[in-house]
């Protein structure tokens, strides 16, 4: 048995790679199928892939051992014909921190939350802003880098404290270039000391699921309390709003990603208990992340096999030519059968063809498919990510569709039989 000669095989690649240099534009138009294949394969991997990890990366910002249980008013009373007259009673209560801290042993730590849109003042300027009434863990559950001076401590909340942290975006357009840390903001009809401001979530990423918005104020809760209470009187398009809600949110943290789906089932079941109205919403963003992954890997998978339509399409192309390519050279594979070729000589230098068409259309598509995911970015500010598995993928594939294309013509190249072939004009 003949053993393997590295020389040998490179003087049939500079063999093939000649005979294709023979036709350069045939072989150029043969490797456009394999390149526009790879180059879409990659391309639509990265746009899939890009959108996908936006979406992730917004619900790893609510935190994968977190639970946000969020006040809803019931569907009756927002259709309900009286809504300009009646009083609304629903959301969350605070008896229901202290039932779930006393009875569910797995959750570790829980953030309350009172909200409430008010115009925040500074001198001549005024904004829109939402007070949130929350305690000094809210900082760690929802984390925020600081910008200036520093958060909520537990002192603030025990002590009742007139205090304020803003968010970068609040502070710039209400402060401007004033000092914030230290100045008093009038908020509602009160003031508080501004004692340091946290960087906002980046509007640039669209609606967020995240529980801070671009101008929040963050109070402690006890302060909110005593200062606003728990019934608001708002006027909207000249109807009257009352409503008396004691707490909007809970964000409840969770000891370890086990027990987060146990402790959101047995969280439901409490409050299903003790609110006969369903006025709240739950959100659990371990499951929400699961199912995000899970359609990722979907959509990655729909997309790849649409894109390799394109790769079987350019395989075709290139059995195509080498049958043509068979046919042509049918005298030449005579001559090499009768001075000694083998009949694995003919497949081996046949197949070599081919994978180089396809190695080479392979390359050139991995160029075409860095460039267009740039160009995506680069006009529509969408986020792309090209992996390296998706170019490893996309090479293996266009050379293992060219070896599986040029098989059956470098067999049929090799079973023709040597005196018909010299004969053949």
């Amino acid at each position: 048995m003949k053993m393997f000669s590295p020389a040998r095989f490179l003087q049939d690649v500079e063999l093939g790679i000649k005979n294709l240099m023979l036709h350069k534009l045939r072989s150029m138009l043969t490797m456009l199928g394999m390149v526009f294949g790879v180059g879409s394969v990659i391309a639509m991997l990265a746009v899939g892939e890009g959108a996908s990890e936006k979406t992730l990366e917004q619900l790893r910002k609510l935190g994968s051992r977190n639970i946000i249980v969020t006040a809803q008013k019931p569907a009756e009373e927002q259709n309900s014909a009286n809504s300009r007259i009646r009083l609304s009673v629903y959301g969350l209560l605070y008896q229901d921190v202290e039932r779930i801290e006393d009875t569910i042993p797995t959750v570790s730590r829980m953030v309350p939350v009172k909200s409430m849109e008010k115009p925040g003042r500074f001198g001549s300027r005024a904004l829109d802003m939402r007070i949130v009434g929350t305690n000094e863990h809210w900082f760690d559950l929802v984390r925020r880098d600081v910008v200036a001076g520093r958060t909520l401590e537990a002192a603030d909340i025990v002590n009742h404290r007139s205090v304020v942290v803003l968010t970068e975006t609040g502070a710039r357009r209400l402060l401007a270039t004033q000092a914030a840390v230290g100045e008093s903001l009038h908020l509602g009809s009160n003031y508080y000391e501004i004692i340091g401001i946290v960087k906002s979530e980046d509007a640039s990423e669209g609606a967020s699921q995240t529980p801070d918005q671009q101008t929040d104020a963050y109070i402690p809760i006890t302060t909110a309390r005593e200062q606003v209470g728990d019934f608001f009187v708002q006027s909207k398009s000249g109807t009257m709003i009352r409503e008396l809600v004691e707490l909007h949110q809970l964000l409840i943290e969770v000891d370890s990603e086990e027990h987060v789906e146990a402790t959101a089932a047995a969280v439901e079941r409490m409050l299903g208990i003790f609110h006969k109205k369903k006025d709240y919403g739950m959100s659990v963003p371990l499951t929400l992340l699961r199912q995000t992954e899970e359609t990722k890997r979907t959509f990655n998978i729909v997309l790849g096999a649409i894109a390799g339509i394109s790769l079987l399409v350019g395989g075709i192309g290139i059995m195509n030519i080498m049958l043509a390519s068979v046919t042509e050279r049918t005298r030449e594979i005579g001559i090499r059968r009768a001075i000694g070729a083998r009949r694995s000589q003919i497949v081996s230098q046949f197949l070599i063809e081919t994978v180089v068409l396809s190695f080479t259309g392979g390359l050139i598509g991995i160029g075409l498919g860095l460039l267009i995911p740039w160009v995506i970015t680069l006009a529509s500010n969408m986020p792309t990510i090209v992996s390296a598995s998706s170019l490893l993928l996309s090479l293996g594939i266009s050379v293992s569709v060219g070896v599986i294309f040029g098989i059956y013509p470098a067999f049929r190249a090799a079973k023709l039989d040597p005196i018909i072939a010299l004969r053949h004009e």
